[in-house]
């Protein structure tokens, strides 16, 4: 599962760090630590043979012979032969690259080569170079080793577009062959879903592009956790490196402005001196969870010059087809998505364990995907449509290996009706509902809502909106491209709250997510079911799915069915 990133994860950090300076209670005896025969003897304990099927892979992918899978290594490599391999066992035909089940992925890696340069001119008066770390820090273009550009800038608030919510921050203004520089987030009484993706600085970057600008810069955000990191914490993260893939050679390429990098509140001050208004009433006037920003042209000029350097990364997706049974409906494809990668090797945890296995985060999901199409070879029946299991790598990089495929698709981009997505589902308790992320939006969610009463619960909502998940994992790269796509999870009902919250806080991207943990594999076969009867209705159902009418997501990437 894609980490938190921005504001969300640096606010939890901090909290951590406040709680930490107030005195803490005596702190209680350590739990004896388990011996390696007993973790052996429960680990190995026998199963019934779809749940010992389900676990074997997990025993695997989540090895620390696989070394936490991070896509781009040499075991992540290994991992999709694993894979490619079970797909051909279960009867699935290649649809990768020349016939074989895998995909090639042209990764790279970027980051900054220095601190770059960064010089504001006002209007009639003497350059000032701007200070890294105090009033910028840059941000790598994938697409060029050396970026250099001299514009004026113009102050666009939120940088968003949205006709469904009336705001057009671009409105009454040309920003063709400008900068321009938003605040990052959006507007707090956006829909959660909606909200994560206006606030997404590629989201703000594609708009800007689609206006003309030659760059986009962020300004610290006034309002700490509105979605932006504090600069001081992207100042600590300057020399990060960043994945994408290669479109031409060694480089990116992008329909979107570059992003230059992030200005302080400082600098803002300076760069809105005689615009007008300025940046105090700006900031002032973002208090206001409603605030509406008019675009303001700064009274200046600003010079950027930045060196990025690259490093290929290859990797694969693994695709396996069951080729539809229908004359009329073979040519339309239901896809099951997982993502095989996870976060590789870190530091030390308490116990000096290094490894980030990750088999919640995805090996489960991958499992699930290969038992998913052992069931549709036992069910003796082939499906109407064709049905495509696609284990992508690279998610954690940014979905990266999911958008790779949605722009090289292996088969027809139009031919694609559907997404079902397997990412991190929890089965550490016998769950009781299931959480569907974007079952609202389509006519998925009646099928789905019909699969999950099949294994006796019921489907809840989204528990926590605002953390906009049904943006953060590979399916929303399908929705991107219009295709009506759900992301199903286990629910918080009974055990399910406390189940999850355990998770999140003593697992979740650390080394101790891994196949010793106490995984109830039954809930595993259940998770399967699900997910089969979701993907049979699918493939065989007289009707492809189509976005609801007037979903907002449906209709900002025009999908079937949302107009």
């Amino acid at each position: 599962m894609l980490r938190l990133i921005g504001a969300a994860a640096l606010m939890l950090a901090a909290g951590t760090a406040i709680a930490q300076t107030e005195k803490a209670p005596p702190a209680p005896a350590a739990p004896a630590k388990e011996s390696a025969a007993s973790i052996n003897e429960r680990v190995n304990a026998s199963l019934p043979a779809d749940q010992a099927a389900m676990k074997a892979h997990v025993m695997f992918l989540a090895s620390d012979a696989m070394r936490g899978r991070e896509a781009g290594s040499h075991e992540f490599d290994i991992a999709a032969q694993y894979v490619a391999a079970q797909f051909y066992a279960a009867g699935l035909r290649p649809g990768g690259d020349e016939g074989g089940y895998l995909q090639k992925v042209p990764l790279i890696g970027y980051k900054l080569a220095d601190k770059g340069n960064f010089v504001w001119t006002p209007t009639g008066g003497q350059p000032q170079t701007l200070v890294f770390g105090e009033d910028f820090v840059p941000a790598p273009n994938a697409s060029k080793a050396e970026t250099s550009l001299s514009a004026p800038i113009v102050f666009v608030g939120y940088g968003i577009v949205a006709p469904d919510y009336k705001r057009d921050d671009y409105r009454g203004v040309d920003v063709r062959g400008k900068i321009v520089a938003y605040i990052g987030s959006a507007p707090a009484d956006y829909d959660g879903e909606e909200r994560a993706f206006f606030s997404s600085a590629p989201s703000k970057a594609r708009i800007a592009a689609e206006h003309g600008a030659i760059g986009v810069i962020q300004i610290e955000s006034p309002r700490s956790g509105r979605g932006a990191a504090p600069f001081a914490a992207t100042v600590s993260q300057w020399q990060r490196e960043r994945v994408t893939w290669a479109r031409a050679g060694d480089r990116a390429s992008s329909d979107s402005a570059p992003i230059l990098g992030t200005l302080s509140m400082a600098a803002a001050a300076k760069m809105f001196a005689g615009a007008g208004t300025s940046w105090d009433q700006v900031r002032k006037a973002a208090d206001s969870d409603k605030a509406v920003f008019k675009p303001i042209p700064l009274k200046g000029v600003l010079t950027v010059a930045i060196n990025t350097e690259t490093r290929p990364m290859p990797s694969s997706n693994v695709i396996g087809i069951i080729p539809g049974g229908d004359p009329k409906l073979k040519d339309e494809v239901v896809i099951l998505s997982a993502h095989l990668d996870h976060i590789g090797v870190g530091k030390p945890d308490k116990t000096g364990d290094t490894i980030n296995n990750g088999a919640e985060d995805n090996a489960i999901g991958i499992a699930s995907l290969i038992e998913e199409a052992k069931r549709f070879a036992a069910s003796g029946k082939p499906p109407r449509r064709t049905v495509m299991f696609l284990a992508v790598t690279a998610e954690e990089k940014g979905l990266v290996g999911s958008d790779y495929f949605a722009n090289n698709p292996t088969v027809p981009l139009k031919s694609i009706v559907a997404d079902v997505n397997l990412d991190m589902p929890l089965i550490t308790y016998p769950f009781e509902d299931m959480v569907v992320f974007g079952a609202q939006r389509s006519t998925l969610g009646p099928i789905v809502e019909r699969a999950v009463a099949s294994v006796g619960v019921s489907m809840s909502p989204d528990p926590m909106p605002e953390e906009g998940i049904f943006v953060r994992s590979d399916h929303f790269r399908f929705v991107q491209k219009g295709i009506p796509s759900v992301f199903l999870w286990p629910g918080e009902k009974g055990a399910g709250k406390a189940a999850w919250a355990d998770f999140m806080a003593n697992h979740y991207h650390q080394p101790s997510d891994e196949i010793s943990q106490p995984l109830d594999w039954a809930q595993g076969a259940r998770f399967v079911t699900v997910n089969y009867a979701i993907a049979r209705e699918i493939a065989d159902n007289d009707e492809r799915p189509r976005w609801n009418k007037g979903d907002y997501f449906g209709t900002y990437f025009g999908g079937y069915g949302a107009k």
